[in-house]
């Protein structure tokens, strides 16, 4: 069995029709092993009987049947459920059948015989088409508990709400780790205001943005006198998060004397101003965040192992955006308003070809790309639709680069060597230069190609 024909766990429901009990029996069968739910009928009387008395995601149902044809349910599912999704299936496979299908309301066509795996990413594809089409027109829904700025229903960001709030009920030491732009500092946030220290500061600091010659002093301050153009004395961020919480982003980029003083605020519950020999009794929660391998920066030596210890008390690990799955639509329609009413226009819809784009794309950006996109395809269009043409280069299908990418080594080498001659009139010292090769290796070369 392939990886791809691994039995799951799956909430649709399928309604498959054909007048061959065989053909019911063994489609029954492979795709009730799949998870799926599955009902049979052996024609359209019966089929229209269970659509009418059952919730069914997907029909999936032969062309050629006795009194009522395939084409004639297709039509009726069409005109009679919004959320339903068709296949059609057939032993007599012609163009104009297929184009027929399609026309009358068919999302996926299929010729006998086809094997199991043709069967599941034929029925997987029309799923997913689906699921889009179903969280498009939901983006607002609410499922359980939800947090200012995180927003998503998946299981994913679900056991991160669940995390939030065990987190929110200690005072412990939470280190945060995910991605860059998958929303960690939201979740500092939300920890902070469910917590008993809401009424306090919540102070953010970016430890990669700040040198670390003056990280010091940002944090914990310094006297007046304690270094050149220091005039007066100025608290840190840590008196400033006093009864608070400060969180401390992307703590992995902290230097070794940083990470020693900081593992005394943890042990200590003290800190010394930059210049001062005084203690000073800070009551601060810290919550870190990395979006590094902090156990493998300790194995490094790149990160001190007790404050690791220190910092990892509790831990919520965020998901990448790219495994949240349909949050990634939810968050592109929730940006979409955004960004629409800033701008005063009204919200533009995204189309089901835009949506399966944002959900077959990598993002590894996340979250903050995703925002990104979004608020640029709203700013630049004139229209009431989002459609793929109106999305950055790199989200749209390209021919030119699918097949680049099929090239071998050998060709690729190939034409930039021709290209390269021919942006320099065909001069071989100068093309050897720019390749950063002798000429008698670009002679060689030549002749291969030629």
């Amino acid at each position: 069995m392939t990886r791809e024909m691994e039995p799951k766990i799956h909430s649709e429901r399928i309604l498959v029709v054909d007048d061959a009990p065989d053909t019911l029996e063994i489609l029954k069968r492979n795709l009730s092993s799949q998870g799926f739910s599955v009902f049979n009928a052996p024609g359209v009387a019966e089929a229209i009987n269970i659509l009418e008395t059952t919730s069914i995601d997907l029909v999936i149902t032969d062309l050629k049947m006795p009194r009522t044809s395939g084409l004639d349910l297709v039509h009726h599912v069409r005109d009679n459920f919004k959320d339903t999704e068709i296949m059609v299936i057939t032993g007599y496979p012609t163009l104009e059948g297929a184009v027929e299908a399609v026309k009358t309301g068919a999302e996926e066509y299929l010729a006998k015989p086809f094997t199991e795996e043709e069967l599941f990413q034929a029925v997987n594809k029309v799923l997913e088409k689906l699921s889009v089409q179903r969280a498009g027109r939901a983006p607002g829904k609410k499922d359980g508990p939800a947090f200012e700025g995180i927003i998503g229903q998946s299981p994913a960001i679900k056991k991160v709400f669940q995390a939030i709030e065990k987190a929110a009920s200690t005072s412990a030491t939470v280190l945060i780790s995910g991605e860059s732009g998958s929303g960690k500092e939201l979740v500092a946030r939300a920890i902070h205001y469910i917590s008993d220290r809401a009424s306090a500061p919540f102070v953010a600091v970016n430890c990669s943005a700040i040198p670390e010659n003056l990280l010091e002093s940002e944090l914990f301050g310094y006297v007046r006198g304690a270094f050149t153009g220091a005039e007066q004395s100025r608290a840190g961020f840590f008196q400033t998060a006093d009864q608070g919480t400060i969180f401390l982003d992307e703590v992995s980029e902290t230097g070794p004397s940083m990470q020693v003083k900081l593992l005394r605020v943890l042990q200590e519950k003290e800190i010394f101003m930059l210049g001062s020999s005084r203690p000073i009794r800070v009551d601060v929660r810290i919550i870190a965040s990395t979006n590094k391998d902090l156990s493998s920066a300790v194995r490094q030596g790149s990160f001190r192992e007790d404050l690791f210890y220190r910092l990892h008390v509790v831990t919520i690990a965020l998901p990448s955006l790219r495994d949240r799955g349909n949050d990634i639509l939810i968050l592109a329609n929730h940006f979409s308003a955004k960004f629409a009413k800033e701008l005063g226009k009204p919200i533009p819809k995204f189309t089901d070809r835009a949506l399966l784009a944002f959900k077959r794309y990598d993002w590894p950006g996340n979250v903050r790309e995703l925002e990104n996109v979004v608020q640029r395809s709203v700013i630049m269009t004139d229209t009431d639709k989002i459609d793929v043409p109106d999305l950055p280069s790199g989200m749209r299908f390209s021919a030119q680069r699918e097949i680049g990418l099929k090239r071998t080594l050998a060709e690729v080498e190939a034409e930039h060597i021709l290209n390269v001659l021919a942006s320099v009139e065909g001069n071989r010292t100068r093309a050897a230069e720019i390749l950063a090769i002798d000429r008698k290796t670009l002679r060689e070369k030549l002749k291969k190609i030629q």
